[in-house]
Protein backbone atom coordinates (compact mmCIF):
# COMPACT_ATOMS: atom_id res chain seq x y z
CA UNK A 1 0.00 0.00 0.00
CA UNK A 2 3.03 2.14 0.50
CA UNK A 3 4.08 1.52 -2.75
CA UNK A 4 1.04 2.77 -4.58
CA UNK A 5 0.64 6.11 -2.32
CA UNK A 6 3.91 6.82 -3.04
CA UNK A 7 3.71 6.21 -6.59
CA UNK A 8 0.16 8.87 -6.36
CA UNK A 9 2.37 11.50 -4.05
CA UNK A 10 5.73 11.27 -7.04
CA UNK A 11 3.10 12.01 -9.76
CA UNK A 12 1.52 15.03 -8.11
CA UNK A 13 5.10 16.75 -7.65
CA UNK A 14 5.93 17.00 -11.07
CA UNK A 15 4.44 19.75 -13.36
CA UNK A 16 0.70 18.57 -14.25
CA UNK A 17 1.86 15.49 -15.96
CA UNK A 18 -0.23 12.07 -15.53
CA UNK A 19 1.29 8.77 -15.34
CA UNK A 20 1.89 7.40 -19.00
CA UNK A 21 0.95 4.15 -18.25
CA UNK A 22 -2.14 4.41 -20.34
CA UNK A 23 -2.95 6.97 -23.34
CA UNK A 24 -4.12 10.25 -22.39
CA UNK A 25 -7.47 11.51 -23.23
CA UNK A 26 -8.17 14.65 -24.24
CA UNK A 27 -11.39 15.31 -21.55
CA UNK A 28 -11.71 13.55 -18.52
CA UNK A 29 -14.61 10.29 -18.76
CA UNK A 30 -17.10 10.40 -16.00
CA UNK A 31 -17.44 7.53 -14.07
CA UNK A 32 -19.35 5.00 -15.81
CA UNK A 33 -22.98 4.05 -14.12
CA UNK A 34 -23.33 1.48 -11.14
CA UNK A 35 -23.95 -2.18 -12.97
CA UNK A 36 -25.95 -4.31 -11.43
CA UNK A 37 -24.62 -7.72 -10.82
CA UNK A 38 -21.28 -9.02 -11.30
CA UNK A 39 -19.07 -6.65 -13.49
CA UNK A 40 -17.05 -8.63 -15.91
CA UNK A 41 -13.13 -8.77 -15.24
CA UNK A 42 -11.25 -6.46 -18.00
CA UNK A 43 -7.90 -7.26 -18.97
CA UNK A 44 -4.89 -5.19 -17.30
CA UNK A 45 -2.70 -2.99 -19.27
CA UNK A 46 0.54 -4.73 -19.22
CA UNK A 47 2.77 -1.86 -18.15
CA UNK A 48 0.23 -2.14 -14.74
CA UNK A 49 1.39 -5.54 -14.50
CA UNK A 50 5.18 -4.59 -14.72
CA UNK A 51 5.00 -2.62 -12.17
CA UNK A 52 2.40 -3.34 -8.99
CA UNK A 53 3.51 -6.56 -6.86
CA UNK A 54 0.11 -8.74 -6.39
CA UNK A 55 -1.18 -8.21 -3.03
CA UNK A 56 -3.85 -10.00 -0.90
CA UNK A 57 -7.68 -9.07 -2.02
CA UNK A 58 -7.69 -5.77 -0.44
CA UNK A 59 -9.77 -2.61 -1.68
CA UNK A 60 -7.80 0.54 -1.45
CA UNK A 61 -10.74 2.72 -2.11
CA UNK A 62 -14.70 2.39 -3.66
CA UNK A 63 -15.72 3.33 -7.00
CA UNK A 64 -16.99 6.86 -5.49
CA UNK A 65 -14.70 7.94 -3.66
CA UNK A 66 -12.90 9.77 -6.95
CA UNK A 67 -14.58 11.78 -8.93
CA UNK A 68 -13.69 12.73 -12.67
CA UNK A 69 -11.77 15.83 -12.43
CA UNK A 70 -9.42 14.36 -9.71
CA UNK A 71 -6.16 14.59 -11.08
CA UNK A 72 -4.83 11.54 -9.38
CA UNK A 73 -4.55 8.38 -10.15
CA UNK A 74 -5.37 5.47 -7.73
CA UNK A 75 -5.60 1.99 -8.06
CA UNK A 76 -8.15 -0.66 -7.10
CA UNK A 77 -7.06 -3.93 -6.04
CA UNK A 78 -9.21 -7.00 -5.88
CA UNK A 79 -7.86 -10.65 -6.02
CA UNK A 80 -6.41 -10.75 -9.58
CA UNK A 81 -8.82 -8.14 -11.07
CA UNK A 82 -6.98 -4.70 -11.46
CA UNK A 83 -8.82 -1.13 -12.14
CA UNK A 84 -7.53 1.68 -12.27
CA UNK A 85 -9.71 5.20 -11.43
CA UNK A 86 -9.20 8.28 -11.94
CA UNK A 87 -8.93 10.59 -15.06
CA UNK A 88 -9.06 9.07 -17.98
CA UNK A 89 -9.83 4.91 -18.18
CA UNK A 90 -11.13 3.37 -15.22
CA UNK A 91 -10.85 -0.15 -13.98
CA UNK A 92 -12.99 -1.21 -10.87
CA UNK A 93 -12.72 -4.10 -8.88
CA UNK A 94 -15.26 -6.78 -9.78
CA UNK A 95 -17.14 -9.01 -7.30
CA UNK A 96 -15.80 -11.66 -8.35
CA UNK A 97 -13.54 -12.50 -5.57
CA UNK A 98 -16.64 -12.14 -3.36
CA UNK A 99 -18.47 -14.61 -5.47
CA UNK A 100 -15.43 -17.00 -5.37
CA UNK A 101 -15.47 -17.61 -1.09
CA UNK A 102 -19.18 -18.85 -1.78
CA UNK A 103 -19.32 -22.66 -2.68
CA UNK A 104 -20.81 -23.29 -6.45
CA UNK A 105 -23.71 -26.34 -6.57
CA UNK A 106 -22.85 -28.32 -9.34
CA UNK A 107 -24.39 -31.07 -10.87
CA UNK A 108 -22.88 -34.64 -11.04
CA UNK A 109 -24.70 -36.50 -14.08
CA UNK A 110 -24.83 -40.38 -15.10
CA UNK A 111 -21.89 -40.81 -17.36
CA UNK A 112 -21.05 -42.88 -20.54
CA UNK A 113 -20.32 -46.12 -18.37
CA UNK A 114 -20.53 -48.23 -21.87
CA UNK A 115 -20.61 -47.84 -25.61
CA UNK A 116 -24.59 -48.38 -26.67
CA UNK A 117 -25.45 -47.92 -22.67
CA UNK A 118 -28.52 -45.21 -22.81
CA UNK A 119 -29.65 -46.17 -18.76
CA UNK A 120 -28.26 -47.75 -15.64
CA UNK A 121 -29.94 -49.15 -12.48
CA UNK A 122 -28.88 -47.69 -9.25
CA UNK A 123 -28.02 -50.54 -6.88
CA UNK A 124 -26.79 -48.47 -3.85
CA UNK A 125 -25.11 -45.33 -2.53
CA UNK A 126 -22.24 -45.12 -0.35
CA UNK A 127 -22.63 -41.31 0.21
CA UNK A 128 -25.34 -39.38 2.10
CA UNK A 129 -26.68 -36.14 2.55
CA UNK A 130 -24.15 -33.52 3.91
CA UNK A 131 -21.34 -36.14 3.78
CA UNK A 132 -17.87 -34.77 2.67
CA UNK A 133 -16.37 -35.81 -0.90
CA UNK A 134 -12.75 -36.34 -1.87
CA UNK A 135 -11.70 -36.40 -5.15
CA UNK A 136 -12.03 -40.03 -6.67
CA UNK A 137 -14.06 -41.04 -3.66
CA UNK A 138 -17.03 -43.81 -4.69
CA UNK A 139 -20.29 -42.07 -4.94
CA UNK A 140 -22.86 -45.00 -6.07
CA UNK A 141 -22.72 -48.35 -7.30
CA UNK A 142 -25.20 -48.41 -10.18
CA UNK A 143 -25.28 -51.41 -12.85
CA UNK A 144 -25.75 -51.19 -16.85
CA UNK A 145 -26.97 -53.60 -19.43
CA UNK A 146 -23.28 -55.27 -20.16
CA UNK A 147 -21.58 -54.69 -16.07
CA UNK A 148 -21.85 -53.06 -12.35
CA UNK A 149 -19.67 -49.97 -12.13
CA UNK A 150 -18.68 -47.59 -9.15
CA UNK A 151 -19.41 -44.20 -9.82
CA UNK A 152 -16.43 -41.93 -8.37
CA UNK A 153 -16.58 -38.22 -8.02
CA UNK A 154 -14.92 -35.47 -10.38
CA UNK A 155 -15.04 -32.71 -7.30
CA UNK A 156 -14.24 -32.35 -3.49
CA UNK A 157 -17.14 -30.91 -1.76
CA UNK A 158 -20.47 -31.73 -0.21
CA UNK A 159 -23.49 -33.61 -0.64
CA UNK A 160 -26.11 -31.28 -1.41
CA UNK A 161 -29.06 -33.28 -2.78
CA UNK A 162 -29.55 -36.98 -3.88
CA UNK A 163 -32.31 -37.42 -6.85
CA UNK A 164 -31.94 -40.66 -7.28
CA UNK A 165 -32.89 -43.72 -4.54
CA UNK A 166 -31.64 -47.62 -5.35
CA UNK A 167 -33.77 -49.35 -7.60
CA UNK A 168 -34.33 -46.58 -10.03
CA UNK A 169 -33.50 -46.14 -13.75
CA UNK A 170 -31.13 -43.40 -14.19
CA UNK A 171 -30.81 -42.40 -17.97
CA UNK A 172 -27.17 -41.09 -18.90
CA UNK A 173 -26.91 -37.61 -18.78
CA UNK A 174 -29.33 -37.27 -15.71
CA UNK A 175 -28.01 -35.87 -12.56
CA UNK A 176 -27.34 -38.33 -9.66
CA UNK A 177 -26.56 -35.66 -7.40
CA UNK A 178 -25.73 -32.13 -6.70
CA UNK A 179 -22.30 -31.48 -4.61
CA UNK A 180 -21.04 -27.77 -3.22
CA UNK A 181 -17.74 -27.55 -4.93
CA UNK A 182 -15.57 -24.39 -2.72
CA UNK A 183 -14.31 -23.09 0.13
CA UNK A 184 -16.88 -22.32 1.58
CA UNK A 185 -19.67 -25.23 2.35
CA UNK A 186 -22.52 -22.05 2.08
CA UNK A 187 -24.19 -22.06 -1.42
CA UNK A 188 -25.21 -18.54 -2.66
CA UNK A 189 -28.55 -18.12 -2.82
CA UNK A 190 -28.42 -17.36 -6.74
CA UNK A 191 -27.08 -20.87 -6.95
CA UNK A 192 -30.07 -22.61 -5.25
CA UNK A 193 -32.45 -20.44 -7.46
CA UNK A 194 -30.43 -21.45 -10.64
CA UNK A 195 -30.90 -24.99 -9.93
CA UNK A 196 -34.49 -25.41 -8.78
CA UNK A 197 -35.60 -26.10 -11.96
CA UNK A 198 -33.85 -29.61 -12.40
CA UNK A 199 -34.48 -30.19 -8.56
CA UNK A 200 -38.10 -29.32 -7.65
CA UNK A 201 -36.83 -31.20 -3.97
CA UNK A 202 -38.00 -28.68 -1.77
CA UNK A 203 -41.74 -26.95 -1.09
CA UNK A 204 -41.49 -23.99 -0.03
CA UNK A 205 -37.89 -21.50 -0.02
CA UNK A 206 -36.06 -19.45 2.90
CA UNK A 207 -36.43 -16.03 1.02
CA UNK A 208 -33.62 -14.85 3.53
CA UNK A 209 -30.93 -15.31 1.02
CA UNK A 210 -28.62 -16.02 3.74
CA UNK A 211 -27.15 -19.01 1.80
CA UNK A 212 -29.17 -21.80 3.66
CA UNK A 213 -30.70 -24.75 2.81
CA UNK A 214 -34.49 -24.39 1.85
CA UNK A 215 -36.67 -25.37 4.13
CA UNK A 216 -40.07 -27.72 3.96
CA UNK A 217 -40.37 -31.75 2.96
CA UNK A 218 -37.18 -32.54 1.02
CA UNK A 219 -37.36 -35.62 -1.43
CA UNK A 220 -36.36 -36.09 -4.58
CA UNK A 221 -38.28 -36.11 -7.27
CA UNK A 222 -38.91 -39.63 -8.08
CA UNK A 223 -39.64 -40.19 -4.30
CA UNK A 224 -42.11 -37.76 -4.92
CA UNK A 225 -44.19 -39.97 -7.84
CA UNK A 226 -43.63 -42.99 -6.05
CA UNK A 227 -45.52 -40.90 -2.80
CA UNK A 228 -48.08 -39.84 -5.86
CA UNK A 229 -48.47 -43.02 -7.10
CA UNK A 230 -49.99 -44.42 -4.18
CA UNK A 231 -52.10 -41.59 -3.73
CA UNK A 232 -49.85 -40.38 -0.49
CA UNK A 233 -49.02 -37.09 0.92
CA UNK A 234 -45.68 -36.55 0.78
CA UNK A 235 -45.84 -33.74 3.90
CA UNK A 236 -47.50 -36.60 5.80
CA UNK A 237 -44.56 -39.05 5.44
CA UNK A 238 -41.67 -39.20 8.45
CA UNK A 239 -38.74 -38.58 6.78
CA UNK A 240 -35.44 -41.09 8.25
CA UNK A 241 -32.72 -38.95 5.91
CA UNK A 242 -30.64 -36.03 6.46
CA UNK A 243 -32.14 -32.85 7.72
CA UNK A 244 -35.78 -35.23 7.82
CA UNK A 245 -35.18 -35.73 4.06
CA UNK A 246 -38.28 -38.47 2.41
CA UNK A 247 -36.49 -41.27 1.30
CA UNK A 248 -37.84 -44.32 -0.94
CA UNK A 249 -37.71 -46.47 1.89
CA UNK A 250 -40.05 -44.12 3.87
CA UNK A 251 -42.70 -43.78 1.03
CA UNK A 252 -42.72 -47.45 1.13
CA UNK A 253 -42.86 -48.05 4.55
CA UNK A 254 -45.44 -45.64 5.23
CA UNK A 255 -47.48 -47.02 2.04
CA UNK A 256 -47.11 -50.56 3.76
CA UNK A 257 -48.78 -49.55 7.09
CA UNK A 258 -51.35 -47.98 5.16
CA UNK A 259 -52.01 -51.65 3.71
CA UNK A 260 -51.08 -50.35 -0.05
CA UNK A 261 -48.17 -52.64 -0.52
CA UNK A 262 -45.93 -55.59 1.34
CA UNK A 263 -42.86 -54.48 3.53
CA UNK A 264 -40.08 -53.52 1.54
CA UNK A 265 -37.29 -54.95 0.70
CA UNK A 266 -33.85 -53.54 -0.83
CA UNK A 267 -33.16 -53.27 -4.32
CA UNK A 268 -30.36 -56.10 -4.97
CA UNK A 269 -32.86 -58.34 -3.28
CA UNK A 270 -35.31 -57.45 -4.91
CA UNK A 271 -33.70 -58.08 -8.28
CA UNK A 272 -32.48 -61.08 -7.01
CA UNK A 273 -36.17 -62.04 -6.25
CA UNK A 274 -37.34 -61.07 -9.80
CA UNK A 275 -34.67 -62.75 -11.34
CA UNK A 276 -35.27 -65.84 -9.34
CA UNK A 277 -38.66 -66.11 -10.16
CA UNK A 278 -38.44 -65.35 -13.58
CA UNK A 279 -35.77 -68.26 -13.46
CA UNK A 280 -37.86 -70.90 -11.53
CA UNK A 281 -36.41 -70.89 -8.79
CA UNK A 282 -38.09 -68.45 -6.80
CA UNK A 283 -42.06 -68.59 -5.82
CA UNK A 284 -45.00 -66.03 -5.45
CA UNK A 285 -45.19 -64.70 -1.73
CA UNK A 286 -48.60 -66.33 -1.40
CA UNK A 287 -49.05 -69.58 -3.02
CA UNK A 288 -52.95 -69.25 -2.42
CA UNK A 289 -52.70 -65.72 -4.89
CA UNK A 290 -53.67 -66.14 -7.92
CA UNK A 291 -52.94 -62.86 -8.75
CA UNK A 292 -51.38 -61.33 -11.83
CA UNK A 293 -47.72 -59.94 -10.70
CA UNK A 294 -45.58 -57.65 -13.09
CA UNK A 295 -41.45 -57.46 -12.51
CA UNK A 296 -39.59 -55.36 -14.36
CA UNK A 297 -36.79 -56.13 -15.97
CA UNK A 298 -33.43 -55.00 -14.98
CA UNK A 299 -29.69 -55.51 -15.35
CA UNK A 300 -28.45 -58.76 -17.24
CA UNK A 301 -32.10 -59.71 -17.95
CA UNK A 302 -33.01 -56.67 -19.84
CA UNK A 303 -29.45 -56.97 -21.83
CA UNK A 304 -30.51 -60.88 -22.68
CA UNK A 305 -33.94 -59.06 -24.05
CA UNK A 306 -31.99 -56.88 -26.27
CA UNK A 307 -29.10 -59.40 -27.42
CA UNK A 308 -31.09 -62.26 -28.25
CA UNK A 309 -34.05 -60.34 -30.48
CA UNK A 310 -31.31 -58.90 -32.60
CA UNK A 311 -29.92 -63.31 -32.54
CA UNK A 312 -33.16 -64.47 -33.11
CA UNK A 313 -33.30 -62.55 -37.18
CA UNK A 314 -29.97 -63.89 -37.61
CA UNK A 315 -30.32 -67.24 -39.65
CA UNK A 316 -28.35 -70.31 -37.57
CA UNK A 317 -26.28 -73.15 -38.25
CA UNK A 318 -26.58 -75.68 -36.06
CA UNK A 319 -23.73 -78.77 -36.05
CA UNK A 320 -23.93 -81.08 -33.31
CA UNK A 321 -20.71 -83.66 -32.76
CA UNK A 322 -19.54 -85.90 -29.76
CA UNK A 323 -15.92 -86.53 -28.41
CA UNK A 324 -14.50 -89.01 -26.32
CA UNK A 325 -13.11 -87.36 -22.90
CA UNK A 326 -10.79 -90.83 -21.61
CA UNK A 327 -8.06 -89.60 -22.23
CA UNK A 328 -9.24 -85.88 -20.76
CA UNK A 329 -10.48 -87.21 -17.87
CA UNK A 330 -7.04 -89.04 -17.48
CA UNK A 331 -5.36 -85.92 -17.54
CA UNK A 332 -7.30 -83.82 -15.22
CA UNK A 333 -7.00 -86.51 -12.43
CA UNK A 334 -3.19 -86.27 -12.67
CA UNK A 335 -3.63 -82.67 -12.67
CA UNK A 336 -5.83 -82.84 -9.42
CA UNK A 337 -3.39 -85.41 -7.72
CA UNK A 338 -0.07 -83.32 -8.31
CA UNK A 339 -2.12 -80.29 -7.11
CA UNK A 340 -0.66 -78.63 -3.95
CA UNK A 341 -2.03 -75.24 -4.55
CA UNK A 342 -5.92 -76.14 -2.71
CA UNK A 343 -7.05 -72.60 -3.85
CA UNK A 344 -7.05 -73.84 -7.33
CA UNK A 345 -9.20 -76.52 -8.72
CA UNK A 346 -9.01 -78.20 -11.61
CA UNK A 347 -12.08 -78.72 -14.19
CA UNK A 348 -12.25 -79.93 -17.97
CA UNK A 349 -13.41 -76.38 -18.87
CA UNK A 350 -10.00 -74.70 -18.61
CA UNK A 351 -8.84 -77.51 -21.25
CA UNK A 352 -11.17 -77.28 -23.97
CA UNK A 353 -10.74 -73.83 -23.62
CA UNK A 354 -7.49 -74.10 -24.42
CA UNK A 355 -7.54 -76.79 -27.28
CA UNK A 356 -10.34 -74.65 -28.88
CA UNK A 357 -7.89 -71.56 -29.51
CA UNK A 358 -5.87 -73.93 -31.33
CA UNK A 359 -8.52 -74.56 -33.37
CA UNK A 360 -9.42 -71.28 -33.96
CA UNK A 361 -5.75 -70.79 -35.28
CA UNK A 362 -6.06 -73.13 -37.51
CA UNK A 363 -9.50 -71.43 -38.59
CA UNK A 364 -9.93 -68.06 -38.00
CA UNK A 365 -12.92 -67.73 -39.50
CA UNK A 366 -14.92 -68.74 -36.67
CA UNK A 367 -13.26 -66.32 -34.10
CA UNK A 368 -14.90 -63.24 -36.57
CA UNK A 369 -17.06 -61.09 -36.50
CA UNK A 370 -19.65 -59.84 -39.05
CA UNK A 371 -20.27 -55.86 -40.09
CA UNK A 372 -23.38 -56.10 -41.16
CA UNK A 373 -23.72 -52.18 -42.43
CA UNK A 374 -20.53 -52.71 -44.68
CA UNK A 375 -21.09 -56.35 -45.76
CA UNK A 376 -17.24 -57.15 -43.90
CA UNK A 377 -16.24 -59.80 -41.85
CA UNK A 378 -13.30 -59.11 -39.11
CA UNK A 379 -10.59 -61.77 -38.39
CA UNK A 380 -10.21 -61.06 -34.41
CA UNK A 381 -6.29 -61.22 -33.69
CA UNK A 382 -6.84 -62.20 -29.85
CA UNK A 383 -9.19 -65.39 -29.05
CA UNK A 384 -11.30 -63.65 -26.27
CA UNK A 385 -13.18 -66.64 -25.50
CA UNK A 386 -16.42 -65.89 -23.59
CA UNK A 387 -18.10 -68.21 -21.09
CA UNK A 388 -21.78 -67.97 -20.00
CA UNK A 389 -22.24 -67.77 -16.07
CA UNK A 390 -25.71 -68.14 -14.68
CA UNK A 391 -25.87 -66.29 -11.66
CA UNK A 392 -28.32 -65.07 -9.42
CA UNK A 393 -27.95 -61.80 -10.89
CA UNK A 394 -29.13 -62.86 -14.25
CA UNK A 395 -26.94 -64.89 -17.29
CA UNK A 396 -23.71 -63.11 -17.96
CA UNK A 397 -20.90 -63.65 -20.11
CA UNK A 398 -17.05 -62.59 -19.23
CA UNK A 399 -14.71 -63.45 -21.75
CA UNK A 400 -10.80 -64.64 -20.80
CA UNK A 401 -8.56 -62.03 -22.34
CA UNK A 402 -5.80 -63.14 -25.39
CA UNK A 403 -6.38 -67.39 -24.12
CA UNK A 404 -4.09 -68.04 -27.41
CA UNK A 405 -0.66 -66.63 -25.49
CA UNK A 406 -2.16 -68.05 -21.59
CA UNK A 407 -1.44 -71.26 -20.13
CA UNK A 408 -3.96 -73.95 -18.97
CA UNK A 409 -2.77 -72.99 -15.34
CA UNK A 410 -3.53 -68.79 -15.96
CA UNK A 411 -6.94 -69.73 -18.02
CA UNK A 412 -8.23 -72.21 -14.61
CA UNK A 413 -6.98 -69.30 -12.21
CA UNK A 414 -8.80 -66.50 -14.81
CA UNK A 415 -11.76 -68.40 -15.06
CA UNK A 416 -12.09 -68.71 -10.74
CA UNK A 417 -11.52 -65.03 -10.76
CA UNK A 418 -14.28 -64.27 -13.23
CA UNK A 419 -16.83 -66.58 -11.84
CA UNK A 420 -16.44 -65.01 -8.75
CA UNK A 421 -16.68 -61.68 -9.60
CA UNK A 422 -19.69 -62.53 -11.44
CA UNK A 423 -21.36 -64.29 -8.52
CA UNK A 424 -21.01 -61.34 -6.76
CA UNK A 425 -21.77 -58.83 -9.09
CA UNK A 426 -18.58 -57.56 -9.65
CA UNK A 427 -17.73 -57.94 -13.41
CA UNK A 428 -16.34 -54.87 -14.89
CA UNK A 429 -17.02 -53.56 -18.16
CA UNK A 430 -13.66 -54.66 -19.18
CA UNK A 431 -14.55 -58.85 -18.34
CA UNK A 432 -17.29 -58.40 -20.63
CA UNK A 433 -16.97 -56.47 -23.32
CA UNK A 434 -14.27 -57.61 -26.61
CA UNK A 435 -15.22 -61.85 -26.47
CA UNK A 436 -14.98 -63.30 -29.95
CA UNK A 437 -16.38 -66.53 -29.52
CA UNK A 438 -18.98 -68.17 -26.66
CA UNK A 439 -18.39 -71.16 -24.34
CA UNK A 440 -22.15 -72.14 -22.97
CA UNK A 441 -21.30 -75.07 -20.09
CA UNK A 442 -25.09 -76.33 -19.50
CA UNK A 443 -23.71 -79.32 -18.51
CA UNK A 444 -22.43 -78.31 -15.77
CA UNK A 445 -26.93 -78.15 -14.45
CA UNK A 446 -27.49 -80.64 -16.53
CA UNK A 447 -28.41 -81.38 -20.52
CA UNK A 448 -27.00 -83.65 -22.83
CA UNK A 449 -27.47 -81.15 -26.26
CA UNK A 450 -28.34 -77.50 -26.46
CA UNK A 451 -29.24 -75.18 -29.44
CA UNK A 452 -27.43 -71.95 -28.88
CA UNK A 453 -28.07 -68.84 -29.80
CA UNK A 454 -25.19 -66.33 -31.57
CA UNK A 455 -23.71 -63.53 -28.74
CA UNK A 456 -23.98 -61.07 -31.78
CA UNK A 457 -21.70 -59.21 -33.36
CA UNK A 458 -19.42 -62.88 -33.25
CA UNK A 459 -19.92 -65.16 -35.54
CA UNK A 460 -20.20 -68.69 -33.44
CA UNK A 461 -21.19 -70.25 -30.39
CA UNK A 462 -20.84 -73.55 -28.42
CA UNK A 463 -22.86 -75.58 -26.29
CA UNK A 464 -21.13 -78.15 -23.88
CA UNK A 465 -23.14 -80.74 -22.78
CA UNK A 466 -22.43 -82.97 -19.49
CA UNK A 467 -19.95 -85.65 -19.64
CA UNK A 468 -21.52 -89.07 -19.10
CA UNK A 469 -20.40 -92.59 -19.37
CA UNK A 470 -22.12 -94.45 -22.48
CA UNK A 471 -21.29 -97.86 -23.99
CA UNK A 472 -19.42 -97.71 -27.09
CA UNK A 473 -17.81 -100.67 -29.52
CA UNK A 474 -13.62 -100.79 -29.87
CA UNK A 475 -12.26 -101.67 -33.23
CA UNK A 476 -12.81 -105.85 -32.26
CA UNK A 477 -16.17 -105.41 -31.57
CA UNK A 478 -16.30 -105.06 -27.73
CA UNK A 479 -18.13 -102.98 -25.47
CA UNK A 480 -16.60 -100.90 -23.36
CA UNK A 481 -17.52 -97.67 -21.06
CA UNK A 482 -16.11 -94.48 -22.31
CA UNK A 483 -16.97 -90.79 -20.89
CA UNK A 484 -18.40 -88.99 -24.35
CA UNK A 485 -19.85 -85.06 -24.29
CA UNK A 486 -21.98 -83.66 -26.80
CA UNK A 487 -20.94 -80.06 -28.43
CA UNK A 488 -23.13 -77.99 -30.87
CA UNK A 489 -21.52 -75.31 -32.56
CA UNK A 490 -24.29 -72.56 -33.34
CA UNK A 491 -22.61 -70.30 -36.56
CA UNK A 492 -23.99 -67.24 -38.23
CA UNK A 493 -24.92 -69.13 -41.94
CA UNK A 494 -24.45 -65.36 -43.31
CA UNK A 495 -20.74 -65.76 -43.21
CA UNK A 496 -19.85 -69.60 -41.91
CA UNK A 497 -21.00 -72.62 -44.02
CA UNK A 498 -21.26 -76.37 -42.41
CA UNK A 499 -18.16 -77.56 -43.99
CA UNK A 500 -16.19 -74.88 -42.50
CA UNK A 501 -17.84 -75.86 -39.01
CA UNK A 502 -17.41 -79.22 -39.65
CA UNK A 503 -13.60 -79.36 -39.99
CA UNK A 504 -13.46 -76.89 -37.54
CA UNK A 505 -15.08 -79.33 -34.97
CA UNK A 506 -13.10 -82.11 -36.30
CA UNK A 507 -9.96 -80.16 -35.16
CA UNK A 508 -11.03 -79.49 -32.02
CA UNK A 509 -12.10 -83.14 -31.87
CA UNK A 510 -8.50 -84.32 -32.28
CA UNK A 511 -6.87 -81.80 -29.77
CA UNK A 512 -9.17 -82.99 -26.98
CA UNK A 513 -9.08 -86.90 -27.59
CA UNK A 514 -5.69 -86.90 -27.86
CA UNK A 515 -4.14 -84.16 -25.23
CA UNK A 516 -0.55 -84.89 -26.37
CA UNK A 517 -1.51 -83.28 -29.58
CA UNK A 518 -1.71 -80.39 -27.62
CA UNK A 519 2.07 -80.05 -26.59
CA UNK A 520 3.08 -80.05 -30.40
CA UNK A 521 1.14 -76.48 -30.94
CA UNK A 522 1.91 -74.97 -27.29
CA UNK A 523 4.23 -72.04 -27.32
Amino acid sequence: MACVLRLASRSRSRSGLRPTLAAPRPSPVPPPPPRVGPTPAAPSPAPLRGLLLPLSPLRLASPDAFSSSSPSPAWLLDGLNWRRAGVGRRWFATEASAASTAAELVDVPLAQTGEGIAECELLRWFVTEGDQVDEFQRLCEVQSDKATIEITSRFKGKVHQIHFGPGDIVKVGETLLKMMVGDSQTVSHDSIASSTDHSHAVDAANPSGEGSVPSGTLSTPAVRHLAKQYGLNISDIQGTGKDGRVLKEDVLSYAASKGLCKEPTSALEENIDQVELLEGRGSLPDANSYEDRRISLRGYQRSMVKSMTLAAKVPHFHYLEEINCDALVELKASFQNANKDHTIKHTFLPFLIKSLSEALSKYPLLNSCFVEETNEVIFKGSHNIGVAMATEHGLVVPNIKNVQSLSILEITKELSRLHEMASHNRLSTEDIAGGTITLSNIGAIGGKFGSPLLNLPEVAIIALGRIQKLPRFDDDKNVYPSSIINVTVGADHRVVDGATVARFCNEWKSLVEKPELLLLHMR
